[in-house]
């Protein structure tokens, strides 16, 4: 399909130089602002475009794909994860699926090692206090947190992500502890110093810190529901820079508050941008944005990855980064 013909539309505001370039390469529509396309929006981009360039904020279930119409032929994901995408509809109907994994891996992993220091060093509550103008000077026993060094990590998910918030924890002197669908080549066990658990509860059970860095997917929904919660000693801390779905927040967040577990950092949530209230009144939970990939650099390299997969199908030719069953 030549580049001249080809109708891209993007459903969110990129960064400028991306923008600029698919203007460049292609038929393109960009968004005019940033807001969040209705299901009616995406469903007309979609009969309108050949490539549609959605991010995660965008839901591509099924009976949207359904009324996608002859056209689309490529779903280019700006992002890594693709559980907002149903892609065996997308297969069915001919509909390509790429996206950009590996670029926030880093990003991520920073993130990850930033909130268990701002939980375990109660920093939020650091600030707190001296945005209010309460600072009385230092104390020997004010805002006692705990020294990160020592403690046991428990990694839920060692892809790349997970193993690069290994070798940043390992660095920090964390006893590194993992489960994973399939265990990792001795050689990676070896380098990063990690501890393979093939049962999730028992690993649970004996963690300082519970990081969860695995995939929304129908078998790691509510993966830490109430009972595996539950397990995790009282003075743990679990941090969450993947998906929300994956943990039982209205559970978390009643241990939280009775005081069953120690603390929580938690970047994504179960309904997206609707948090529990609940969780908002807790000084032992740090709560962001969605943050863990926002650097300038992932965003551009995120682009790259898009404007390479597009011009690449564009050329008739497989995307790089295509979605295949196997990574589902």
């Amino acid at each position: 399909m030549p580049s001249e013909r080809l109708k891209v539309v993007v459903t969110r505001r990129l960064p400028e130089a991306v923008e600029t370039r698919m203007k460049e390469l292609f038929n393109v529509t960009l968004r005019e602002n940033d807001q969040q396309m209705s299901r009616e929006e995406l469903v007309a981009a979609m009969k309108d475009a050949d490539v549609l360039v959605p991010t995660l904020t965008d839901t591509l279930d099924s009976s949207v794909i359904s009324s996608a119409g002859d056209r689309l032929k490529l779903i280019a994901n700006y992002g890594a994860g693709i559980d907002h995408i149903d892609v065996h509809t997308a297969r069915q109907r001919g509909i390509l699926v790429s996206n950009t994994p590996g670029v926030v891996t880093e990003d991520t992993a920073d993130m990850t090692i930033a909130l268990i220091l701002a939980v375990t060093r109660r920093i939020p509550e650091g600030l707190a206090t001296m945005q209010s103008g309460d600072w009385a000077g230092w104390a020997p026993t004010a805002l006692l947190g705990g020294r990160v060094g020592g403690r046991r990590l428990g990694i839920l998910g060692m892809g790349r992500i997970g193993q690069a918030v290994a070798r940043r924890a390992k660095a920090f002197g964390m006893q590194v502890h993992y489960h994973n669908r399939r265990r990792l080549r001795p050689e990676i066990e070896d380098e990063l110093e990690a501890t393979y658990w093939e049962s999730l509860d028992q690993m649970v059970a004996r963690m300082d810190i519970i990081s969860i860095n695995c995939p929304h997917t129908p078998a790691t929904f509510h993966l830490m529901n109430a009972r595996r919660l539950k397990l995790m000693k009282p003075n743990a801390v679990i941090v969450n820079t993947s998906r929300g779905e994956v943990i039982d927040e209205n559970a978390l967040t009643r241990m939280l508050r009775a005081g069953e577990i120690s603390g929580a950092g938690l970047d994504v949530f179960e309904h997206g941008h609707q948090i529990n209230p609940r969780l908002r009144q807790l000084n032992n939970v740090v709560l962001l944005p969605h943050m863990g990939s926002a650097t300038i650099e992932g965003r551009l390299e995120m682009g790259e990855k898009v404007l390479l997969n597009v011009k690449t199908f564009a050329d008739g030719h497989r995307p790089p980064d295509l979605v295949v069953p196997a990574m589902l």
